[in-house]
């Protein structure tokens, strides 16, 4: 029995130690193989394997009107890239002077930091930069810039006699030095280059060892400065945005900076993903693939119309110019102001403009020093979008406020006349604008009256019979003095006129401050935008609305973000606290009264702008304002149409326009758009025609 089991184990032992012994004879066959008869093809193919990991940058989401028009959208761009190689020094330099002389070729612009011009020899920044350029870098402070240049030339060892290649390589090796680069990290030599360079790199890319071709998405603006105010500006990331968005966003990423670019930023940035490279050690690119695909990010409807934002920008521009020229009376020294076109109903902000604008463009690569301080010193300040973070006094634009207040109130009734005697005997005796230029009054004339001929007389009485505590009371429910909410940053509270505003500052309220806040003056300064709101408010019946410029947000997918989403990550963003107000039921025949008297200022002799509308094809409602504001005085004009059944309104302001009637004309041009008036694409240059005509 021993012997049998014995016998077994001998069995299995041989048959395992032949088995290893085939196995070990297969493995050392395998290994011959692999390093003696097939070990150079091997080794070549390893070599051709150094794999390099980059992202592929996703693009941006677009920014569209309510109609599809793309205000921003993405272009792709070629890049030139370079890794670091096995290559020696003078290898490099020929490398460098060969990609900067074929992009000169074909006219592309390189990367050029170097801030040494030649012939003559000159420094391209000023006195006090080039000190600290010149401590940054190492060199003597008494070094003039031909010295610096050779400085250079020394460091990097250039062999290369002609100054201009030498520059050239210099150029590059500066750039490289400030970013860095390594096998696994590239930098940036060239941006937005042609195909015709990346067809002549490509096809001979064993010349160009390190270079890669990589497809950059770019923010676009086809549409020039139009929106420029809504849509805003994107920008390289800075240090401590990328320290807030943490693992979200790479050193040389960009992000919004203002207007919706900013607030939506978490929407419209995409997510990144990732192409590898395989080289050869020599940098010579012989594969690649895509391993994570890239994801574009969400687009952003807004709830503006193209065709009537460009109208309404046309249109401000060449009144603004037409009352600086003199085209109405004197000339003035207007030039800046602001458009809001609002859907009454919806609260949906159709247009939104503001004197002077800018080019966003130039601030998607970085914008010149010379560029951004144009911008920032004028004293028109193109940056501020006026619509919203400019604040006003409303003058006679705000009787309406005093008028519904005192009806609603019961100190006043829609029949009731008042007696303008020019002047009002109470508190300073202000006097009536009319005594101003007449030295009489209005006479009798009932609340319609007052609105058509906007007398001041009649908005004293009632603002004294009722007190300052209902007049605020009723602007505040308009929306005046606060925040409509807009998806917009930077807009303003403005100041609304109360008691409890001089209470603060340990001053009393006087009769005269209720007297001027009546007619629009005291504390009130108010944004074109809470006035677009005030009238629409008013004209539909007194239904509050809620201000929105932007429509939805559409992911890639095709599915639309929730509108209560997008509304809470709007007022988290921007810090909005909305406060439900109590619903005023105001009588129609109020309202009906207010709206009569403001038929009157567009469709009756004698109202102040009957001669804009008079021979207009749509019946319009409007207000014509005129607010002293230090040592000029600011023109409005509130409207909206059509009279019976209105569906937009619209607010013109032209700061130092002096008289409200002369800002009827842009409400004029953008009603006709509105309603398909103008059979023709209106342009900047055939608005500019029309007012040359119309001073005539």
């Amino acid at each position: 029995m021993d012997k049998t089991k014995s016998n077994e184990h001998k069995i299995r032992y041989n048959i395992i130690s032949m088995l290893v012994y085939v196995i070990g004879v297969i493995l050392l066959v395998q290994l011959f193989n692999l390093q003696i008869i097939n070990g150079e093809e091997y080794r070549k193919q390893s070599n051709t394997r150094l794999t390099r990991e980059t992202t592929l940058e996703a693009s941006r989401g677009e920014i569209l009107d309510r109609t599809g028009n793309k205000l921003v959208t993405t272009e792709m761009n070629f890049n030139v890239e370079l890794y670091k190689t096995k290559i020696d020094n003078e290898t490099l330099n020929n490398t460098l002077l060969k990609i900067v002389n074929l992009l000169e070729e074909n006219g592309d612009r390189y990367i050029d930091n170097f801030p040494v011009e030649i012939e003559p020899f000159k420094f391209s920044i000023g006195e006090s930069e080039s000190k600290s350029w010149k401590k940054s870098n190492d060199i003597d402070e008494q070094y003039s810039a031909e010295q610096c240049f050779n400085h250079f030339k020394q460091k990097y060892k250039i062999s290369e006699e002609n100054v201009q290649s030498v520059r050239k390589i210099i150029v590059m090796r500066y750039e490289i030095a400030r970013n860095g680069y390594s096998n696994t990290k590239a930098v940036t030599l060239a941006k937005k280059v042609s195909r015709e360079s990346v067809l002549k790199l490509s096809e001979n890319n064993v010349s160009f060892p390190g270079v890669d071709i990589v497809t950059k998405p770019s923010v676009s603006y086809p549409s020039g400065t139009l929106a420029s105010h809504i849509l805003g500006t994107v920008g390289k990331i800075t240090e401590d945005e990328l320290k807030s968005k943490q693992n979200d966003y790479g050193f040389n990423d960009i992000i919004g900076k203002t207007g919706i670019e900013y607030v939506y930023e978490e929407y419209l940035k995409g997510k990144n993903g990732t192409r590898q490279i395989d080289m050869s050690v020599d940098g010579t690119a012989t594969d690649e693939y895509i391993s994570k695909e890239a994801i574009a990010g969400s687009n952003v409807v807004l709830t503006i119309d193209a065709n009537l934002q460009k109208v309404a920008e046309a249109s401000l521009k060449a009144n603004i110019e037409k009352i600086a020229s003199g085209g109405f009376s004197e000339k003035s020294n207007a030039n800046a102001g602001a458009v809001v076109v609002m859907n009454v109903n919806t609260g949906e902000v159709l247009a939104l403009a503001s004197f002077p604008d800018y080019e966003p463009q130039l601030f998607v690569d970085g914008i010149s020093t010379e560029k951004y301080n144009e911008y920032t010193n004028s004293e028109v300040t193109p940056l501020i979008n006026r619509a919203i973070a400019g604040a006003y006094a409303p003058g006679s634009t705000f009787k309406m406020i005093t008028a519904i207040a005192g009806l609603e109130s019961g100190v006043i009734t829609p029949t009731e006349k008042i007696n303008d005697t020019g002047v009002y005997p109470r508190a300073h005796k202000p006097v009536c604008w009319y005594w101003s230029s007449y030295h009489s009054g209005h006479g009798y004339l009932n609340v319609s009256d007052a609105i058509k001929h906007s007398c001041n007389y009649f908005f004293y009485e009632t603002g004294y019979r009722m007190g300052i505590d209902t007049l605020s009371k009723y602007a505040s429910y308009f929306g005046l003095g606060e925040k409509t909410g807009i998806e917009l940053p930077s807009e303003a509270n403005g100041d609304l006129a109360c008691r409890e505003k001089v209470e603060k500052d340990n001053k009393s309220w006087y009769i005269g401050d209720t007297l001027s806040s009546a007619i629009g003056q005291s504390y009130n300064n108010f944004t074109p935008i809470q006035m677009g709101k005030y009238i629409s408010t008013l004209v539909n019946g007194g239904n509050p609305i809620d201000v929105s410029i932007v429509k939805t947000i559409v992911n890639q997918d095709g599915t639309e973000v929730k509108k209560e989403k997008i509304n809470e990550f709007t007022n988290n963003k921007l810090n909005y606290n909305k406060v439900e107000k109590e619903k005023l039921n105001i009588k129609k025949e109020n309202l009906s009264a207010i709206l009569e008297g403001m038929r009157g200022v567009t469709s009756e002799s004698g109202g102040t702008a009957y001669s804009t509308f008079k021979n207009f094809n749509i019946e319009v409602g409007g207000k014509t304002g005129s607010a002293q504001a230090g040592n000029k005085t600011n023109g409005w004009f509130v409207g909206f149409a059509p009279f019976e059944n209105p569906e937009i309104a619209v607010v013109v302001l032209v700061e130092n326009g002096g008289h409200g009637g002369y800002t009827a004309e842009v409400a004029r041009d953008i009603f006709a758009e509105y309603f398909g008036m103008n059979t023709n694409e209106i342009t900047e240059d055939m608005i500019a025609i029309s007012t040359l005509q119309s001073v005539r």
